[in-house]
């Protein structure tokens, strides 16, 4: 099934029903009094996190939820049954986003989370509420109000503790295959991978963490090219970077100045994302000699200026991975330790987490726009504006994403 990461969808709550105006008839009971019923509530909207769900596909093709309506009130002060809710199932990581007023609706991160997102209209009064000493029979009834009515933009991203970065070809899906069960495309040439992978790694009895391949980046993605940053932002809610560099790239290029042009688009797209924690990931050893390993390892972080964590590895033989699975586990244990026993810190963190994704968020949406501008400029004939200044904004890109 194809990835789908993105959709928007009009969701309406159900209308109220209408109450009415209703007198006794019974036989023996003169100037029986007013018994209209209330109307019923509309059916609310709700958006679920369901396990069994991977994608948002199913939103591409229906785009419009509407819950039914409550009944009319009936006489005998019978209200109007209400109608059902109704419930939209999404996978766990969907960000629900109101694209009128671009508030976050809800963040759906655990299994069974429910959110309304659409509230059904409250059923109109029956003319029993409007009986009083001076007007005993009252002929005025109401109706039903209107549900709620919203365009609603689903995200969805990849909900991991640790995201694997790197140039295409890096060897990020043969470390995710060595570590997890996980099994994507791997081959000898660039985006392999175009969809995001997840991977479970187990490190012993009840100590797992959850991995994610993001497809490759490229010079140039923070301004949309390549896959650009489509899939830039799922990295978004990882607690670590494992940024992954080809010592010894096919092409000949070199690695350091491969390694930089990570760092570089991490830095353009997202100055709070690239400050996540990183290790580095000295990759595919098996193709240096012994004697030269040393030398060319230590030439790369030096050039680099490197003074965080990094290993060494080949994910082709899986020599060196398990030392980053293991070190990966500890560290993530201890964050997650740290966020149950201090608050403070665990606050600091869902305040970092709500940061990056806004900021995402909003740099994703400006290149989106940038592209659009671009496609419309070529298709009126128009020159597109040059971009010589040295501010920070979004260029006009040419590939869609």
């Amino acid at each position: 099934m194809r990835f789908i990461d993105e959709a928007v969808v009009t969701v309406k709550a159900g209308d109220g029903g209408n109450g009415i105006a209703s007198f006794r008839r019974e036989k023996y009971v003169p100037r029986g009094g007013p018994d209209g019923g209330d109307g019923g509530s509309g059916g609310d909207v709700y958006v679920i996190a369901d396990d069994n769900t991977n994608t948002l596909v199913d939103y591409r093709y229906t785009r419009r939820y509407d819950a039914r309506r409550g009944e009319n009130g009936q006489s005998k002060n019978c209200s109007g049954k209400g109608a059902e809710d109704i419930f939209l199932p999404v996978p766990i990581g969907t960000t629900i986003i109101d694209t009128e007023t671009d508030e976050v609706i809800g963040d759906m991160t655990e299994i069974g989370q429910t959110v309304l997102v659409a509230k059904g209209g409250d059923g109109g009064l029956g003319n029993t509420h409007f009986k009083s000493s001076t007007n005993q029979a009252p002929r005025k009834a109401t109706s039903g109000f209107e549900g709620e009515l919203k365009v609603l933009k689903f995200e969805l991203k990849v909900v991991a503790d640790v995201g694997l970065i790197g140039l295409p070809n890096a060897g990020k899906s043969t470390f995710i295959r060595q570590v997890s069960a996980a099994k994507p495309k791997v081959a000898d040439y660039p985006f392999t991978t175009l969809v995001p992978n997840l991977g479970v790694v187990d490190v012993g009895v009840h100590r797992s963490f959850v991995m994610a391949d993001i497809p490759g980046l490229i010079e140039g993605a923070s301004e949309g090219a390549g896959l650009g940053i489509r899939f830039l932002k799922h990295v978004a809610r990882t607690r670590r970077l494992l940024h992954i560099v080809d010592i010894k790239p096919i092409d000949g290029s070199d690695p350091v100045e491969n390694a930089r042009v990570i760092l570089n688009e991490l830095e353009r797209f997202s100055p709070e994302l690239a400050d996540l924690p990183q290790i580095l990931v000295l990759n595919k050893t098996d193709q240096i000699a012994d004697e030269d390993l040393n030398e060319v390892c230590t030439h790369i972080v030096a050039e680099l200026g490197w003074t965080g964590i990094v290993f060494r590895t080949s994910t082709l033989t899986g020599e060196g991975v398990d030392a980053v699975k293991y070190h990966l586990m500890n560290e993530i244990e201890r964050e997650r330790e740290r966020e149950e026993e201090d608050p403070i810190f665990a606050e600091a963190q869902k305040e970092r987490f709500e940061r990056l994704e806004a900021e995402v968020r909003r740099n994703t949406e400006a290149q989106r726009e940038a592209y659009r501008a671009a496609r419309k400029a070529e298709r009126e004939g128009l020159e597109l504006p040059d971009d010589d200044d040295d501010d920070n904004d979004v260029e006009v890109v040419y590939a869609p994403y």
